[in-house]
């Protein structure tokens, strides 16, 4: 089969080539499946530079997300072959979702939300699920509450800005530059800042009347969270999701004790299938609803991921892209 390998580290363009390889079967737990789309992340570039912590070895395949159909599954396994699915990949082991099939997890395999075409379902568990985890489950984040999303144009933070408002928040978008501010406004955000044109916190006070922010959903980290921060009401959470900056938020404990404020970790691993499912059936629902959806950015050809990755990991993509099977 064809797949996108990466033979060392470096650039996406400088180290991704296509090859032909083996069809993997499924070990323990496993199933392959024939993706149909992919969904391109920046740990998929970070991958390719090797500073991703669950990097493979070389040579490998990345990609972390996909939908399709499942072709094999390993003895044990209650999955059906031809069973329309989306799954984080088994990517550590080197077998992700930029091929013509790929290996998942029983354990991080989903039916496909109806609903949603093979592009939005790509790119929905892993943004949605971390969404559900920031703003449910650890920031507990209420109707009418003011919800700062960082980030909000990329494919981590249209996802919170569609779920905010789902739940009922005041949802203030934060991007740079007016292709960003723009497609987050048409996302629904109730407020955009564009960060390039001045500090957030100040901004931010303006927007809710002096009182400050309930929370901050934050997956870029560095100075733009820690500016943010300064803006948070007494009770204030900075849900601290990722760090696309490069560094994580660093904010000072006293300006935390004086607001009662909190800096709060969320991580979409080692949930229980129990919950997995639980968290599923309600992405599922808001789906049916309409309340969210798949804002694709663009879709991308199967042979031009080097270069959706270089744009990716320059900075010059808006909303989430996807990657077209190799039929597509």
């Amino acid at each position: 089969m064809r797949a996108w390998r990466v033979s060392g580290h470096g650039e996406p363009g400088d180290v991704l080539g296509l090859a032909e390889v083996e069809l993997p079967e499924p070990g323990p737990g496993q199933i392959r499946m024939r993706v149909a789309a992919a969904g391109i992340g920046l740990p998929d570039v970070l991958m390719c530079r090797g500073s991703y912590p669950l990097t493979p070895a070389v040579p490998f395949t990345p990609g972390q997300e996909a939908v399709g159909v499942v072709t094999a599954v390993a003895e044990g396994v209650d999955i059906a072959v031809g069973a329309e699915v989306m799954a984080v990949t088994a990517f550590p082991t080197g077998h992700g979702a930029f091929a013509e099939e790929c290996l998942a997890y029983a354990g991080s395999t989903f039916a496909r939300p109806p609903g949603l075409d093979d592009a939005a379902a790509a790119g929905f568990w892993i943004p949605h699920l971390t969404g559900w985890l920031g703003l449910v489950t650890r920031g507990q984040v209420a109707p009418g509450e003011w919800l700062v999303v960082l980030g909000a144009a990329g494919g981590t933070g249209m996802a919170a800005v569609q779920l905010g408002r789902a739940l009922g928040a005041r949802v203030i978008a934060v991007a740079g530059g007016s292709e960003r501010t723009r497609f987050c406004r048409e996302l629904g955000a109730d407020a955009v800042i564009d960060h390039r044109e001045g500090p957030l916190a100040p901004a931010l006070r303006e927007l809710t009347g002096g009182r400050g922010v309930d929370a901050i959903y934050d997956p870029v980290g560095g100075t733009a969270a820690e500016d943010a921060a300064g803006a948070l009401a007494r009770g204030g959470r900075l849900l601290a999701v990722g760090f696309a900056s490069g560094a994580w938020a660093e904010v000072p404990t006293a300006r935390l004790v004086m607001a009662n404020a909190s800096v709060v970790g969320v991580y979409a691993g080692g949930i229980p299938r129990h919950e997995l499912d639980f968290l599923h059936e309600r992405l599922c629902a808001l789906v049916a609803q309409g309340k969210l959806g798949g804002a694709v950015g663009s879709v991308r050809r199967f042979e031009e991921l080097p270069d959706a990755l270089e744009q990716l990991g320059g900075r010059r993509v808006v909303g989430k892209h996807v990657l077209r099977g190799c039929d597509g």
